[in-house]
């Protein structure tokens, strides 16, 4: 029988504070002989995360295979609409990790947290329109929405750049992912750069809703990674935190790779979808195994990658210059984790 997301955590629970109470008594022998270290503790831990199957995935699956415990982490999970939020959470010190997707890279490109784990690579994202328009030259002059140094402006500036064209082409509306759902199925906008599964829930309004662009479309020039974030503060002066909640993604990356129905379910669960909806939009998702994040890591793809997309924003005007990969890719820790 499977276990609601209450139900586990109440169960994790009461596994974590025994393990605290055997740490505790352990700690506390007269002689000291045997006795646990400060390492032995619990850390607490704040995680910001995107409600879909790329921002949920692994921290659906840490706690529903109690891989928190294994590690000795603690954590609280928030949800965010989108990544540059949790940058600003980072930087407030309200979260100590996160995750975004590859329009925010430039965010910490730009020095304002560190990535500390690359998770995937996503396929999701669209330009869209409504019926009737139907090329990216169409939507010249007209009301296009998209979430400010995401993803979804992201792909819109590829889209553009591609049709000889730039923002100032078209007329931008700056909106929150929830916001241009509403916008698009009411009509109050001509198009949008979004990502799935949030114009699923647009289709069932607008069915005749017109695809323009997709990731796909620029697979030669630019990748589309997500990743994990940290703050500046957690990287530099938290490496035992830092250590174990690697090792508990690490042990998340390895199970969803080899059990991906189940971690659709998880997913699904810990985000109170349905399931079917969960599916299709992890299909939208290119799994990348712990073989292959530490093998992209090592010889240098991550980095290519990383460049590519520096570029990209350095055209696009959110980052001032590109800088070394590795001062915000935190790619040894990452690999270090798992020795």
């Amino acid at each position: 029988m499977r276990l609601t997301r209450t139900a586990r955590r109440a169960a994790a629970l009461s596994a974590l504070v025994a393990a605290t109470l055997v740490a505790t008594t352990a700690c506390s022998g007269d002689d000291g002989a045997g006795g646990g270290t400060a390492d032995d503790a619990t850390v607490e831990v704040n995680f910001g995360y995107i409600p879909d199957f790329n921002g949920t995935s692994l921290l659906a699956v840490a706690e529903d295979q109690g891989l928190w415990e294994k590690h000795g982490v603690e954590v609280k999970t928030s949800s965010f609409t989108n990544g540059p939020l949790q940058i600003q959470a980072l930087g407030t010190g309200d979260l100590d990790f996160g995750y975004i997707g590859p329009g925010a890279f430039w965010l910490p490109a730009s020095g304002q947290a560190k990535i500390v784990a690359m998770n995937s690579l996503g396929q999701a994202d669209r330009v869209v329109a409504q019926p009737g328009i139907d090329s990216i030259q169409d939507l010249a002059g007209k009301k296009v929405a998209i979430p400010e140094g995401t993803s979804g402006d992201m792909i819109l500036t590829l889209a553009l750049e591609a049709a000889g064209m730039t923002k100032d082409d078209v007329e931008i509306v700056p909106m929150e992912p929830a916001a241009i759902v509403a916008a698009l199925s009411s009509g109050k906008v001509d198009g949008a750069g979004l990502w799935y599964p949030a114009l699923a829930t647009v289709k069932k309004q607008v069915p005749n809703l017109v695809e323009l662009a997709k990731n796909s479309d620029f697979k030669d020039t630019v990748a589309f990674p997500t990743a994990f974030v940290a703050g500046n503060d957690v990287v530099a002066k938290e490496q035992d935190k830092v250590d174990r909640v690697l090792g508990a993604l690490r042990d998340a990356i390895a199970y969803r790779a080899d059990h991906l129905d189940e971690t659709i379910q998880l997913t699904a669960d810990f985000n109170d979808l349905p399931v079917e909806d969960v599916k299709a939009d992890a299909a939208n998702v290119q799994v990348l195994s712990l073989d292959e994040l530490d093998g992209y890591t090592q010889d240098g793809t991550f980095d290519t990658w990383l460049s590519g997309m520096e570029d990209y924003f350095v055209q696009a005007g959110q980052l001032p210059e590109a800088v070394e990969p590795s001062e915000f890719y935190t790619g040894d820790l990452f690999v270090g984790a798992g020795k």
